[in-house]
């Protein structure tokens, strides 16, 4: 029997995937019965004003699994801490321990430019480590460890928040998935970080957490003819498979193109 498709979303806090990617995984998931694993660099310990880091880790570590079970998905935390994210040696090999226990022939991760470092040096670790999980002679230190994998895998960037860049600038995605129909499981995977809706809006003056990455979904949706979609950008560098993979399995909507 071949082995069972995978698409692996690696992000750093738990749920930065509910937010960017969730819906391309429910129809990977439902439409071709993908194997999904979501994986996050941190437990989210910063992510309270009020719990300590150890009592707000546990808690954000049992939503993320929770909302990893609506997809029936398995779940890798890599241990690091929130801000401390650097791109050295443990965070590469545990990057891509997590990516060879997943063992993913697709891989979505954050923007390289985002609003926050930690998402940005995620991307940075999860790119390099998808191209070394294949290479025999690169090590971790795991007892034992995973196996490597046969390939480089297809490598996505999840649409920067609220499709802006640093500097406010809009990001143009190469790829636009339309959700509308797994919204639902989309909105139900982000209710389950219930911890998240105050901190959210006491830090970052957001309210109305499943509301606004409704309204961030329908945006791109708005510009495709569509009620809500996920956009993405595919890595196409030297080594990295290029033919837009997520585009032939769920039928790209196509984004808008320049002049």
């Amino acid at each position: 029997m071949p082995q069972q498709n995978c698409a692996l979303a690696f992000m750093a806090h738990p749920d930065d995937a509910e937010f960017t990617c969730a819906g391309t995984l429910a129809r990977l998931r439902r439409e071709h019965g993908w194997r999904v694993a979501m994986a996050t660099m941190t437990p989210g310990d910063c992510g309270s004003a009020d719990l300590r880091p150890d009592e707000i880790s546990r808690l954000r570590l049992e939503e993320a699994r929770k909302s990893a079970g609506i997809l029936e998905a398995e779940f890798h935390c890599a241990g690091l801490r929130d801000l401390f994210i650097f791109y050295d040696r443990d965070a590469l090999q545990r990057t891509t321990e997590i990516v060879r226990r997943a063992k993913p022939d697709l891989v979505i991760t954050h923007s390289p430019e985002d609003y926050m470092v930690d998402h940005e040096m995620t991307s940075t670790l999860v790119r390099a480590a998808c191209f070394g999980a294949p290479m025999p002679n690169f090590p971790t230190e795991s007892a034992p460890p995973a196996e490597r994998i046969p390939a480089v895998p297809y490598l996505y960037y999840a649409d920067a928040v609220e499709g802006r860049d640093i500097l406010g600038r809009p990001v143009e995605p190469t790829t636009l998935i339309d959700i509308t129909s797994v919204m639902a499981v989309k909105e139900r995977m982000l209710s389950c970080h219930a911890s998240q809706r105050d901190w959210l809006k006491r830090h970052h003056g957001i309210d109305e957490y499943v509301e606004s990455m409704r309204r961030w979904m329908a945006m791109r949706g708005k510009a495709v003819g569509v009620q809500y979609a996920e956009a993405f950008r595919q890595h196409r560098g030297h080594g990295y498979p290029s033919d837009d993979l997520l585009a032939a399995l769920l039928h790209n909507t196509t984004p808008p193109q320049p002049g």
